[in-house]
């Protein structure tokens, strides 16, 4: 049986039909400790045999209270190699010892003074803190990835950002498909695969899947980003993102995330349901390892993709920071109007489970 917890008072998770229950739980970046509190009164009121943090703040929340969750499993590596996957810098610099291809890149560490020489034909750059959640427990907030097209943007972007969100990546921007390659490792083996391309995020330079495809894994990939987790030491499940660069082929490594990613679905319709494997590796079941899947399967998540189409036609290219491969508004417009095609699927919307679209309905035109 499935509980959900969220801090959202009408949860998608919470309003399918193959949850018994829904609860209402504190914001984890707001207070981490209450937060694991509330989890662990819900998981002893149930019985909770796994816990499933979804997001990078709940389960730094409950590794942080771990001792809080006697004989309940929380199927993901220790509080310290979670810690260590989530940053960026490290994971980069370990990659790069593994002879795993990464963007060019500067760092600026501790306090922020002025942005590194960086020559101008390097520019646009990413700039990345080096973790996603950032501040002391009980005031974390989460930063993402911002970019700069120029050394006086990107001293902005610095302040903006603040000390606090540092160390940080300044990356040189690689224009290209994004590449996703699924893991789940277990018991030091790799259990389950999966691939896909995004074809469109949110925000539109990059965030979010709002569209993508199932695809081959290749070979290369899959050695280097197994490699990659095995040198964390990594339990449980990860997103290893890439960017395949569109003129040399080469796919570079952005950054793990160590934990669910956002089109689950996807890999769930393709044939390779990880959550149901996971927790059969956390009690202790056989997994067989799982390798083949769907290729050519399309997931959309409807709301997210109607926002990309708002953003692209509000602002201009250069106000979204779009890389110069990005297609047009027309093409785009085109792309997300259509409302199915062969192969594709809702990422939300399901006829035998509809609750959780009506909910993110109700909530997307409230936000309006």
């Amino acid at each position: 049986m499935v509980h959900v917890g969220s801090s959202l008072r009408h949860s998608l998770a919470g309003g399918s039909r193959y949850a018994v229950s829904e609860a209402l739980l504190p914001d984890p970046l707001a207070g981490s400790d209450e937060y694991a509190s509330a989890v662990a009164r819900l998981a002893q009121d149930h019985g909770a045999e796994v816990l499933l943090p979804v997001t990078e703040a709940s389960a730094l929340a409950l590794l942080e209270r771990c001792d809080s969750f006697p004989g309940v499993h929380i199927p993901t590596s220790e509080l310290d190699h979670f810690r260590r996957a989530c940053d960026k810098a490290a994971v980069l610099a370990l990659a790069r010892d593994l002879g795993i291809a990464v963007p060019g890149q500067w760092t600026v560490t501790g306090e922020l003074g002025h942005p590194p020489e960086i020559p101008p034909e390097r520019f646009p750059v990413v700039v990345k803190p080096a973790r996603s959640i950032v501040g002391p427990e009980g005031k974390r907030r989460k930063v993402g990835v911002r970019y700069a097209p120029t050394a006086d943007r990107l001293a902005q972007v610095l302040h903006e950002l603040g000390p606090e969100a540092g160390p940080f990546l300044i990356q040189a921007r690689i224009g290209g498909p994004g590449i996703g390659v699924f893991l789940l490792r277990w018991g030091g083996e790799v259990i389950a695969t999966f691939a896909h391309r995004r074809i469109r995020e949110k925000p539109p330079s990059g965030g979010v899947s709002v569209c993508c495809e199932s695809v081959v894994l290749p070979d290369p990939l899959l050695a280097q980003s197994a490699a990659l987790l095995a040198a964390l030491d990594w339990s449980g499940v990860a997103m290893i993102e890439y960017k395949c660069d569109a003129r040399s082929g080469e796919s570079y490594l952005m950054e793990v995330n160590p934990r669910f990613w956002g089109s689950l679905q996807l890999a769930i319709d393709a044939g390779v349901d990880f959550p149901w494997y996971l927790v059969q590796a956390a009690l202790g079941q056989r997994v067989e390892p799982v390798t083949q899947w769907r290729v050519g399967v399309r997931s959309r998540w409807c709301w997210g993709d109607i926002d990309h189409l708002i953003a692209r036609l509000r602002h201009s290219r250069v106000d979204l920071d779009l890389p110069d491969d990005a297609p047009g508004v027309l093409r785009t417009a085109l792309s997300v109007l259509v409302p199915w095609r062969p192969g594709q699927r809702s990422d939300v919307f399901r006829f035998t489970d509809p609750v959780p679209a009506v909910r993110e309905t109700v909530a997307w035109f409230r936000a309006l």
